[in-house]
């Protein structure tokens, strides 16, 4: 893995790691990683820059306790770890280097890098935890088709080859702001394997409060996985994505729902497409960024770390 430099605090912001902190422990509770990978978009490529986009722009976010439950995630054992070894331009050495290095780490933040990364740290996950995932899956696109433009390990296929693995228990997944362009065969396979679709408007016009809901009574109280395609976001929030949806939720959407998904037994979660060079003032950075704040404040909820 190649480390972040453990180089003095600066005296302008903080350190370069996610929330500035100096832990580069492998062994630490909670562990952030970046996989610099995005050789599986099919339109606009960029998203390897995405882990340190989101790592810079965590600096608004080390003030203190979220005020959504008042929990600080900074009082947690933190480590970034800096980003994972990839093949570049090799998918399937790529996805096989992935799975080696999250199957090392126990509870991992991982920072993409495209959608296909998922694959393989779920199936990490599935093997440390002994069988299939509940899977909470924020995004446009469902990413359940066979294959991606030809692409067999494609951003758009990663659930698909999860579903027919066995690593994630479609009875336990729910996908929250579909709004994309969708053959009707792949919504039919995708909800005939027991998966719920909430799309962009119907989670507006549930509201959060009754979507978290619906995502805690899904997964059941089970061990599930957070998955958060940064396009599930609205672009007028979120532009620097590769493959951008008009109609998605907002942040402040996303936040709420977030909140109240504490129940949830999360082991492990991803913040992906995050692109850079499509962004602007860092806003969908800050949006990536917030979303890892958000699920660590709810693990340190779980331990009751306050503020």
């Amino acid at each position: 893995m190649h480390q972040v430099p453990n180089a003095m605090k600066p005296t302008f912001s903080t350190r370069p790691s996610f929330l500035g902190v100096a832990n580069e422990s492998p062994t630490a509770d909670y562990v952030v990683a970046g996989i610099p990978f995005d050789i599986g978009t099919t339109h606009r490529a960029g998203a390897r820059f995405g882990p340190m986009a989101i790592r810079a722009i965590s600096r608004m976010l080390v003030d203190g306790a979220n005020t959504g439950n008042w929990q600080n995630p900074q009082k947690l054992d933190i480590a970034d770890i800096g980003d994972f070894d990839i093949a570049l331009g090799d998918t399937d050495k790529s996805m096989a280097l992935i799975e080696e290095q999250a199957a090392k780490i126990g509870h991992l933040i991982a920072l993409g890098g495209d959608h296909a990364i998922a694959l393989p740290l779920l199936r990490a996950a599935s093997k440390r935890h002994g069988g299939p995932l509940g899977l909470v899956h924020f995004d446009a696109h469902v990413d359940t088709w066979p294959d991606s433009f030809g692409q067999p390990y494609g951003h758009g296929s990663c659930f698909y080859h999860a579903i027919n693995e066995g690593i994630v228990d479609p009875k336990r997944m729910i996908q929250i702001g579909i709004r994309s362009p969708l053959g009707r065969d792949i919504y039919d396979w995708t909800v005939g394997k027991g998966v719920t679709i909430i799309t962009a408007e119907e989670a507006h016009n549930m509201g959060p409060a009754k979507v978290a809901q619906a995502i805690v009574a899904k997964t059941a109280g089970r061990k599930s996985y957070l998955t958060f395609d940064i396009d599930g976001i609205d672009p007028s929030q979120a532009p620097g994505t590769g493959t951008p949806e008009i109609g998605g939720l907002t942040t402040l959407a996303v936040r709420s729902i977030l909140m109240g998904l504490a129940p949830v037994d999360f082991i492990g979660m991803d913040i992906v497409e995050v692109s850079p060079p499509y962004d602007v003032a860092e806003i969908t950075a800050l949006a990536g960024a917030t979303v890892a704040w958000l699920y660590l404040s709810l693990q340190a909820q779980k331990r009751g770390i306050g503020p």
